[in-house]
């Protein structure tokens, strides 16, 4: 999630930005295809599992959200293209890599259908984000995005909105998808976090035969996040065999100070029994690198660690290479930026909202094919021809 950055004057155009096919406990998985994360030359317990039931759970979900060929499940119907719109997209900071990604989804897609889009950056702190929004509502345009950060921490922008009629969408604005009444945005596009939080401690507990030491990193001052490592810590506890050895709370801003020295001294706390990492994003990873580099830890593990979100490219870069970093939860950020405006094509059309919610997906380097985005397929033939627009 978050990182100070310098504000970005407006653009025209946008960015890129799962819910999930979780697969039901009942099904029972005796074994891992070829290429899924649970067998791969990385997993470091064979024998007997240290939670047979929980780790077939595991694997039978792992082995689902590896899949990369699932056909699109959205919406195939709705509104044709309003013309000639102007919304604007309020970013928390577009250092934050979600963000940034959601807006640049958000731009592709309005280039497609014809829209003008301006990008302010709140740049990460709450009086830069609120007088993001308080310009944003100013302009008057036909809609606001609301990128990654609460709409209560600025409700008085959000009342003048509201008041004058402009549709809200969140991009990661609230804990969940779909519409919300308070505060009220017409919806909020995001994967859910209960499915995201559950894959991530689901491939821990596949990958290491239910036998791992783990380290879960949170920033516990945002909601969001908090309910995100709790939830993972939740899920870890369903096998035995999983020991959480600690749980650290290395606020965003401070990540790339704090993470090193933390994770020198969780090496010398928990040595070889550390075995496995989760944090609820990607960026705790690059700051980590160079602590299990200079304690001449193997980039491709152990400790196997895994982003809960939101698998930017730098992400994809040290999974691809193996650079202390193994898998991640990535948001489909560019279909979710065409989500977002298809979202207001339906609002200035009188339409609810859609209520698609994209299904959790894993990357690893088994299935990431040197890919530096998880960018599934289906998503823009079926948006153009919603709002009647040739072309692919």
């Amino acid at each position: 999630m978050h990182r100070n950055g310098k504000a970005d004057a407006g653009v025209l155009t946008t960015r890129h930005a799962a819910t999930a096919l979780l697969v039901a406990a009942a099904t029972l998985l005796a074994g891992c295809e070829r290429g899924s994360t649970s067998d791969t030359a990385d997993a470091i317990t064979t024998g007997p599992s240290g939670c047979p039931e929980a780790h077939a759970r595991a694997q039978a979900a792992v082995k689902q959200a590896e899949k990369t060929d699932i056909p699109w499940d959205g919406p195939t119907s709705g509104p044709t293209a309003v013309p000639g719109k102007t919304i604007v997209y309020v970013a928390q900071t577009m250092t934050n890599p979600g963000v940034a990604g959601a807006a640049q989804g958000v731009r592709n897609a309005a280039a497609v259908i014809g829209w003008n889009v301006r990008v302010i950056d709140g740049g990460g702190t709450p009086a830069g984000i609120q007088a993001a929004m308080s310009e944003a509502v100013t302009l008057k345009p036909a809609g606001i995005v609301i990128g990654g950060f609460d709409p209560n921490s600025t409700s008085q922008q959000v009342s003048r909105a509201n008041a004058a009629g402009i549709p809200l969408i969140g991009w990661h604005a609230v804990a969940t998808p779909g519409p919300s009444k308070k505060p009220r945005l017409f919806t909020n596009v995001t994967t859910r976090v209960d499915d995201v939080s559950a894959i991530s401690a689901r491939w821990i507990i596949a990958h290491s035969n239910g036998h791992a030491g783990v380290v879960i990193i949170t920033d516990a001052s945002i909601l969001f996040a908090r309910s995100k490592s709790e939830l993972i810590k939740k899920e870890l506890a369903t096998c035995a065999g999983v020991k959480l050895l600690a749980y650290e709370n290395i606020p965003i801003p401070d990540a790339s100070n704090r993470t090193p020295r933390e994770i020198s001294s969780l090496l010398s706390r928990f040595q070889g029994r550390w075995t496995h990492s989760a944090a609820i994003n990607d960026l705790y990873f690059a700051d980590a690198a160079p602590a299990f580099r200079a304690a001449g830890k193997p980039g491709s593990g152990p400790p196997f660690n895994i982003g809960a979100g939101d698998g930017d490219p730098s992400a994809f870069q040290r999974i691809n290479s193996k650079q202390y970093q193994a898998a991640t939860v990535p948001e489909p950020l560019n279909l979710q930026g065409w989500q977002i405006v298809d979202e207001f094509n339906r609002a200035f059309s009188g339409r609810p909202a859609s209520g698609y919610v994209a299904p959790v997906h894993i990357t690893t380097a088994a299935n990431s094919h040197g890919a530096t985005s998880w960018d599934p397929s289906g998503y823009r033939a079926a948006y153009r021809k919603i709002w009647g627009i040739a072309g692919h």
